[in-house]
């Protein structure tokens, strides 16, 4: 009965190490995202504005 006691915690321990490493790795990923998206902005409407033309005719 013990041994299947020990097993069962040691299961449950297991997978919450799983859980809490693969959130670390996931924090970290979207940590490098966002220091990537501060370091290279998107371009401005206005700069897309000025290179767009209208053509009516």
């Amino acid at each position: 009965m013990s041994d299947s006691v020990v097993l069962v915690c040691a299961v449950f321990a297991s997978l919450a190490s799983g859980v809490l490493l693969a959130y670390g790795v996931c924090q970290a990923i979207f940590a490098l995202f966002r220091m990537h998206a501060r370091q290279a902005p998107a371009p401005s409407q206005a700069r897309v504005a000025r290179s767009a033309s209208v053509v009516e005719g």
